[in-house]
This record gives C-alpha cells, structure tokens and sequence, in this order.
C-alpha cells in the first residue's frame, strides 16, 4: 500500500484560492501510484469506499435522501454538478473542488500524472473561517481527527485502483 504524506497545496490548485486566507484551514494529502489514474476514476473509487460508506450513511439520515453509486458515477463523468451534501465549485480535467451546502468546508481531488508512468493523488481539504475571522473552538479540536480521516479515505481509495 503507497504511503500517504501532508502536502503542500499545489501552485496550480484549485484549493490554492483558500490557502493563507485569514482564519481559513487547509490541508493536503498526497500518495503516488504505479498506475495511469484518471480524475473520474479517484472521484469514483474515494466516493464509493467502505469508509466513505459510513459517511454517506449519515449523509443519507441527514438529507433525508438515499446517495446512490450512480450519484457518484454522474459527479465523476462530469454529468452531474452536486453530490449528496457537496456542489461543485470549479472543475478541470485533472482536478475538482466541492463546496460543502453550507459554504463552510471545500473538498479537492486531483490527478497528477509522473514521468514514469505513474500518477500522483492529492486529497485536500479547507474548513472556512466564522464571520469573527476565525475557527471555533470546536472547529480546532476537531483538526487531528479530520486529517487521520483525510489520509485513511485517501488510503482507502488506493486500494479500490487498479
């Protein structure tokens, strides 16, 4: 199984517009595989993992609506612009950022193809200051717990690839 690392946040991100921002967090976490992925394939493989499954289960309580494969098969494709509780905020072909319902946290995927052949993952994240230009107490506590889980999806993805 590929080693998942923090990261800096690519130059050419689409997370790079919340990075430095006054009171925001963001992270990224990044792996390397020894396969050609594509974005619809990490977008499809993260969004139907077991441990992502356990999400959308809350989601599903939460929205009152069932998320579906082929929910995640639309968003990956390109066919769809929302899923479950996210939009989509900016879009490339090797890239894609999801905005929270609320506006308060941003979900970024990307693909980076390497010279030998492989392709780099990068799963980042960014949780938006309050009005008070910071993040609540709460908020804080909650950091080391989220970035355990950024790295265990994004471990748990790897295993879904070829």
């Amino acid at each position: 199984m590929p080693d998942v690392a923090p990261c800096t946040v690519p130059q050419d991100a689409l997370l790079q517009r919340y990075v430095g921002q006054a009171g925001h967090y963001t992270d990224c976490f990044e792996t390397r595989l020894h396969d050609d992925v594509t974005l619809p394939a990490f977008i499809s493989a993260f969004y139907t993992t077991w441990l992502f499954g356990l999400e959308r289960a809350v989601l599903t309580v939460a929205l009152r609506r069932r998320i579906h494969d082929r929910d995640v098969a639309a968003l990956a494709s390109g066919g769809a612009d929302r899923f479950a509780a996210w939009t989509v905020e900016a879009r490339t072909t090797d890239q894609i950022l999801l905005c929270d319902l609320r506006g308060s946290t941003r979900s970024y995927l990307a693909v980076e193809p390497l010279a030998d052949g492989g392709t780099r993952l990068l799963f980042g994240s960014a949780v938006m200051a309050s009005k008070s230009g910071k993040l609540g107490f709460g908020v804080k506590q909650l950091i080391p717990a989220h970035r355990f889980y950024s790295t265990a999806l994004l471990r748990a993805a790897c295993r879904k690839l070829p």
